[in-house]
């Protein structure tokens, strides 16, 4: 077994603003990545001839890219962050040209599956990257820049991706990765220099086996998501077997990471109640702000009869509400010294606007929608950021890739699951109109088979489960240094 250590050198201002710069534009193509694409779902459709696959674009991406984080992780956490993170980019990159060039449903999701053996590595990297050079305080100093960003991707992403499909075509959506992706990868080749090498003692050894037991429940148990309902009925015993499957995998798993000598998840992590709330918290999160994602496009094109840039445009002030939700945890984050009165809220008003969501009839004005969201999007974005500040505050620096690596891979897990979900409740209703309108246009009088109240009611089961959570979650102080290994709970 691989003991590691590091090192780390004083940063100053000027040396975070640097791993910073590098930290924001992976963070832009990441968060580009998973916005630019839904606007465009309906024109993707069109063109290459398929309909009951597409939850599978955002799916399959989140899938490879979940089976690839822990392994990223524990490969920084041995081998150090930059080279890991270039190479990320560089994957990411040639990929992107390959979505761009597919020529059937079936290619795309194959290539959008290896992009996101890139994409794995974007988010993981960087979160463990900040947190080499800032406390979890002092985060929230800092916080800003990245919200900033993920502000800008999330609200200019749905509008470019819609305008793209609109007025050129799907495919540049993926070709706009390249510069980003060319400015990325200079821009963390300089800023992360200074980044601390880990120093190894003994042999460092990669949980092979943990990786592939790990990549086949989560595709198992997504798979059956995906299909449950559209491919199959969810009692038929095809969904209820690869259930099974998924189950038995897990159990696999845990046994591997329990007896490995370098476990990919390594199981003490898990050993703070913290640590554990802060996943369920994330996980949940990310499976509702997905279902939202997937959803709010489809509902204004379909539903409302706007174009795919007005779509994207509507999705906006949820974006906007998300990102200032993110700034605004952190901060207070940082004055109070912990993080759980932040969670209570932040659940709660994601809850409270998700159920107003949920019971909006189809003919209520769109502006009582765009409220439902300006309510739920500042607790979505509270979620997210207070999950990452309490799971990297209850870790070791020893642990920080690996465990973020954890937060990251459940967060994907998530997505993965809400995507899917969606996709399966709102199928039936995209066949109805596929069949009756030739094409997947807006047609509003054929809608009323579409279940968007239903995505918007499991959504708010979700935030539920993060405030019974976040209301039982022990108080845990932030901590003010870079390296003290937090008190076990």
């Amino acid at each position: 077994m691989a003991s590691v250590t590091s090192a780390s050198p004083n940063f100053s201002h000027a040396d975070i603003m640097r791993v910073l710069s590098g930290a924001m534009l992976c963070v832009l193509l990441a968060a580009l990545d998973q916005t630019v694409v839904i606007p465009a779902l309906p024109a993707i459709a069109n063109d290459l001839g398929a309909y009951k696959q597409l939850s599978w674009i955002v799916a399959a991406y989140l899938i490879t890219s979940t089976i690839s984080t822990p392994v990223y992780g524990k490969l920084s956490d041995i081998y150090g962050r930059r080279r890991l993170l270039l190479t990320c980019i560089a994957l990411f990159i040639v990929t992107s040209v390959l979505c761009g060039l597919a020529r059937s449903l079936d290619q795309l999701i194959w290539c959008r599956a290896l992009q996101g053996l890139g994409g794995g590595g974007l988010m993981a990297l960087t979160q463990a990257a900040i947190a080499d050079v800032m406390s979890p305080r002092e985060r929230g100093r800092y916080q800003g820049y990245i919200s900033a960003v993920w502000a800008l991707s999330s609200v200019g992403g749905p509008l470019v991706g819609g305008f793209m499909a609109e007025s050129l075509s799907w495919r540049w959506i993926f070709w706009l990765n390249l510069p980003v992706g060319a400015v990325a990868m200079w821009a963390c080749n300089n800023g992360l220099r200074r980044l601390p090498l880990p120093k190894l003692r003994g042999k460092p050894r990669l949980d092979i086996i943990g990786a592939l037991l790990l990549g086949s429940a989560l595709s198992v148990l997504l798979l059956a998501i995906g299909w449950g309902g559209n491919t199959y009925p969810w009692a038929s015993w095809e969904i209820i077997g690869l259930m099974a499957l998924g189950v038995v995998l897990l159990l696999l798993l845990v046994g591997q990471e329990m007896c490995a000598a370098d476990p990919l998840l390594p199981p003490r992590v898990f050993a703070s109640s913290s640590y554990n709330a802060s996943i369920v918290i994330s996980t949940s999160t990310s499976m509702l702000m997905f279902m939202c994602l997937f959803s709010i496009p489809l509902y204004f094109q379909l539903a409302r009869g706007t174009t795919a840039t007005q779509s994207g445009l509507y999705l906006a002030p949820f974006m906007l509400a998300s990102a200032a939700g993110n700034i605004v945890g952190s901060r207070w984050g940082r004055r109070l010294g912990g993080m759980r009165a932040e969670l209570r809220v932040a659940s709660a008003l994601c809850c409270a606007g998700l159920v107003l969501l949920a019971c909006l009839p189809p003919d209520t004005p769109k502006w009582a929608f765009i409220v439902a969201m300006l309510i739920a999007g500042p607790g979505v974005g509270g979620c997210l950021i207070g999950s990452m500040m309490g799971t990297q505050n209850a870790l070791p620096a020893g642990d920080i890739g690996s465990g973020t690596s954890a937060l990251l891979v459940l967060r994907s897990v998530g997505g993965a699951a809400g995507s899917s979900l969606a996709g399966a409740i709102l199928a039936t209703g995209l066949a109805s109109v596929q069949h009756g309108a030739g094409t997947l246009q807006a047609v509003p009088t054929t809608m009323h088979g579409l279940h968007f109240g239903a995505v918007y009611g499991v959504a708010a089961g979700c935030a539920a489960l993060s405030f019974v959570v976040a209301m039982c979650m022990p108080d845990k102080r932030l901590r003010e240094s870079l390296h003290v290994s937090p008190v076990s709970e």
